[in-house]
């Protein structure tokens, strides 16, 4: 079997050095030529994938937490997700994730949406599911993921993304599918 032939576009990596390995991440730097022959260290950053849910109801609202990032240092609204677990498979990891982090077990789950969220530096595989109802279990959700659990009117899901109350990427990508099936009467 022979190799595909290099295009003219293609960057050349000429080695990779890890500065930093744990359970969540693995950070290194690439160094790396560009076509035109310049030559230059990249960082890139390796996570392990992550699986979130859209969870709709019939009264065509999505099920979200609001919790604070302290990252951004900000409050924000956010589908229930998480990171895989080592050979887990993302939809029963994202059914998992919805039902220790919001007390609701999701009914029919299908594959909405993957995506990378940053590929010019991050490799992390993400996929986002659409659960078509969910039932209570009345556990209580766990209070490091969130300060409280809500129902979303589906209908107010653009403004938060507006006014950057929602921002994160699996968030953003999973909802903006989701008012596009509904705008397209799939929902």
């Amino acid at each position: 079997m022979t190799a595909e032939p290099k295009r003219a576009s293609e960057w050349t990596i000429h080695g990779e050095r890890v500065i930093d390995d744990t359970r969540r991440a693995v950070l290194s730097i690439a160094d790396v030529e560009l076509p035109d022959g310049v030559r230059f260290e990249q960082y890139v950053l390796r996570i392990p994938g992550a699986a979130m849910v859209i969870v709709v109801d019939d009264e065509q609202r999505v099920l979200m937490m609001w919790r604070h990032r302290f990252i951004l240092d900000r409050w924000v609204w956010e589908l229930p997700g998480g990171y895989l677990d080592p050979a887990e498979e993302p939809m029963a990891c994202a059914a998992r994730e919805v039902e220790e982090e919001t007390g609701w077990r999701p009914r029919s789950m299908e594959k909405l949406v993957s995506y990378q969220p940053m590929v010019g530096t991050i490799d992390q595989d993400n996929v986002v599911y659409l659960a078509r109802g969910a039932d209570f279990t009345g556990a209580d959700p766990d209070i490091n993921e969130a300060e409280r659990i809500a129902w979303i009117p589906l209908d107010e899901v653009q403004r938060h993304i507006d006014d950057g109350t929602i921002v994160g990427a699996g968030s953003v990508a999973g909802l903006l599918a989701v008012l596009l099936l509904n705008a397209t009467g799939k929902l």
